[in-house]
């Protein structure tokens, strides 16, 4: 049997939803045309002759996983048609979607080899074809979402994580419904080496709490969620900034907790304090790090690298001894240039060696935490900077005095030089004429005489 007519979409901008340009018969024509094509003709040409049109299209869509069968020049257009009578015909759009996401979500036996490419077409038809604001997106969005990840399909999603905070506000939907959205990407994003984007979607997650309800903030699911959060982010190699962490109401509850306040404790020395507060902390809580199955390796390396930062941060000469960085570290002097390199490809701090001079030269660092206490550094070293630029402009200020004044001298020496070079000339050409005239008039003198 032939495929039933296809349906065609224009071209669509980002603010409108698709406009079907071509679909060939009527609501129960092509209803009977589907029925026809998954052989259920008989049972559903009684219902169609009625004019029962919409339980003519529910048993379409009960039968539909056939599809799933279908050859695959078929596929594509018998999905359009179904799609289309469903969100543009139906009354039962929310019901009849679920399910033909359902079997989207299963395989296409007719096409192993495309398969996954047709059924995340049709997914994405579904989802185009429903106005922007209708809020059966958002299930549909879940369900690609559920699709993605069962592929390991992350690239096709991640073009759309800078717009899912637009379309949860455009769908109006719960906190809930959000929260588990943005856990769903944290965990696919985890799964696929996505270590920053899932912390990012999780603290986005964290940020669904209600921070006026403290019932809700203090929730068994926001202190999971938060000690989630802090584990990722201790033991995250590329974070080491904590404040974003620190200011969400859920995290700052866990110091109130019975059973995880020791996680906001440890949290607060790797976001302000250093190695030797962290040491002080396994000696006082021993075995906890390897009992809540956290690397005590890694945290420590994490530490020291954090404590560097501390110190070039403090430093108001700008430079900081081996024997120092040796102490804050507790490692050998030998492996300071090491640990300097480390923190220079952490982004922390930017500096370089002084091998000569057993010195670190620093030229920029990060401050983990900036408050009172980095405000009057900042203080001291903006005045600092003042009195050195009023010193250097005081010297130039002087040289440029300097210099106008020797200007004036030699421009002064010049026109006496000139001046008297002038009167010398003068004083030559009168006697230089005057000779002459005296030795033409013996001349005269003389001819007269012969």
């Amino acid at each position: 049997m032939a495929a039933p007519s296809t349906i065609a979409a224009s071209a669509t901008t980002a603010a409108a939803r698709p406009r079907l340009v071509f679909v060939d018969g009527t609501y129960g024509e092509l209803v009977q045309e589907l029925a026809d094509y998954l052989q259920i003709g008989e049972a559903v040409a009684a219902l169609v002759a009625e004019d029962k049109n919409e339980e003519a299209l529910a048993a379409v869509v009960e039968a539909s996983s056939a599809l799933n069968a279908a050859p695959e020049k078929d596929f594509t257009g018998t999905y359009n048609l179904l799609i289309h009578l469903v969100i543009n015909e139906s009354k039962d759009t929310s019901a009849h979607l679920r399910t033909i996401c359902q079997n989207l979500n299963q395989p296409v036996t007719s096409s192993p080899a495309n398969g996954v490419a047709l059924a995340l077409i049709a997914l994405q038809a579904v989802f185009n074809l429903l106005d922007p604001s209708n809020a059966l997106r958002y299930n549909v969005f879940m369900a690609i979402l559920r699709f993605l990840r069962t592929h390991g399909l992350y690239d096709n999603l991640r073009p759309t994580l800078t717009q899912l905070p637009g379309w949860l506000a455009d769908w109006d939907v719960s906190e809930e419904a959000a929260r588990k959205l943005y856990l769903d990407v944290a965990s696919f994003a985890a799964e696929q080496g996505e270590a920053e984007e899932s912390y990012q979607h999780l603290l986005k997650a964290l940020r669904t709490f209600d921070a006026s309800d403290d019932g809700e903030v203090k929730s068994e699911e926001a202190e999971q969620l938060s000690v989630r959060a802090v584990r990722t982010a201790l033991l995250s190699n590329t974070q080491y900034d904590f404040q974003d962490l620190r200011v969400l109401p859920t995290v700052q509850a866990l110091s109130d907790s019975s059973k995880n306040a020791i996680y906001a404790q440890l949290l607060d020395i790797f976001a302000e304090q250093d190695l030797e507060d962290y040491n002080d902390f396994c000696e006082e809580h021993e075995g906890w790090i390897e009992a809540q199955g956290l690397d005590g390796a890694k945290l420590q390396r994490k530490m020291r690298l954090l404590t560097f930062t501390s110190l070039a941060a403090g430093t108001q000469s700008r430079q900081i001894e081996y024997a120092r960085i040796s102490k804050a570290l507790q490692v050998p002097v030998e492996e300071v240039e090491v640990w300097a390199i480390d923190v220079i490809r952490a982004g922390l701090v930017e500096g370089k060696l002084s091998q000569q001079q057993q010195v670190f030269l620093v030229h920029r660092t990060t401050y983990r935490v900036f408050g009172e206490k980095q405000w009057r550094e900042l203080s001291t070293r903006i005045d600092q900077w003042r009195n050195s630029l009023t010193s250097v402009l005081s010297v130039l200020r002087r040289q440029q005095a300097e210099a106008a004044a020797a200007k004036d001298r030699e421009a002064q020496d010049l026109e006496r030089k000139l001046a008297s070079a002038g009167l010398e000339g003068s004083s030559y050409q009168s006697g230089h004429q005057g000779g002459n005239r005296n030795r033409g008039g013996a001349r005269g003198q003389q001819r007269s005489q012969q």
